[in-house]
C-alpha cells in the first residue's frame, strides 16, 4: 500500500517519498551515537595516488558501494584506533558492497607509511599532498570521516573517534546497504 495519510500517491512519488524518510531516520540515528556534521548533497570528486604505489584512485570508481571515507595523518593520536578499528569494520563487510577509502594527509608519505607498518589495514590507503580534498570535504580536524551511499551523496560526516561508535556504526552501514 502506498499512500501516506489518506492522499494516494503514484508509486515514483511514494518511492521518492520513502527514500527521503529512510534518510531522515539515518540522519537521526547517526546524531544520537557521534559527533557528525552533514553536509548537503554529493561526495566532492577527488583523484588520488595510493599511498603504497603509483595507482591512481577515484571517488567515482566505488559507485554503487557504500563508503567510509576518513582522512587521517601519522601525527594523529585518535588515528592508532581507527585505524585499526576500520580495518576489522572492513573485515567484516562484503567488500563488493562496502569499502573503507582512507586518505592520508601527511607532508611526507613516508611518515604514513611508517605508520601503517605499526598499524595495518586492509582497505584502501591514498595520500593527498596538495590540501585540495581536505578543502573540498572542509576538514577541520582529524581524524575526519564521511559516510557515503551508493548514489555518491554524504549521509553524515564525523569528526574524532571512538571504539565504542563502531557498532552503531554497523547498523547505519546496514541500513545503507539495504
Amino acid at each position: 500500500m502506498n499512500n501516506l495519510g489518506s492522499k494516494q500517491l503514484p508509486p515514483l512519488t511514494y518511492q521518492r517519498t520513502m527514500h527521503r524518510l529512510r534518510h531522515l531516520s539515518l540522519l537521526l540515528f547517526l546524531l544520537a551515537i557521534t559527533p557528525v556534521t552533514f553536509a548537503e548533497g554529493y561526495a566532492p570528486p577527488f583523484e588520488l595516488r595510493e599511498l603504497a604505489s603509483s595507482n591512481i584512485h577515484r571517488l567515482s570508481d566505488y559507485k554503487g558501494k557504500v563508503i567510509y571515507l576518513d582522512f587521517w595523518a601519522s601525527w594523529c593520536g585518535p588515528c592508532r584506533q581507527s585505524l585499526p578499528a576500520l580495518a576489522k569494520l572492513q573485515a567484516e563487510m562484503n567488500p563488493d558492497k562496502f569499502q573503507v577509502i582512507a586518505i592520508n594527509v601527511d607532508e611526507n608519505p613516508n611518515d604514513g607509511m611508517a605508520f601503517l607498518r605499526k598499524f595495518p589495514v586492509n582497505y584502501t590507503v591514498l595520500t593527498e599532498r596538495t590540501g585540495k580534498t581536505q578543502r573540498a570535504y572542509q576538514l577541520v580536524g582529524l581524524p575526519s570521516s564521511f559516510l557515503i551511499d551508493k548514489k555518491g551523496e554524504i549521509i553524515g560526516s564525523f569528526q574524532g573517534f571512538h571504539p565504542s561508535h563502531i557498532p552503531k556504526l554497523k547498523k547505519a552501514i546496514g541500513y545503507l546497504l539495504e
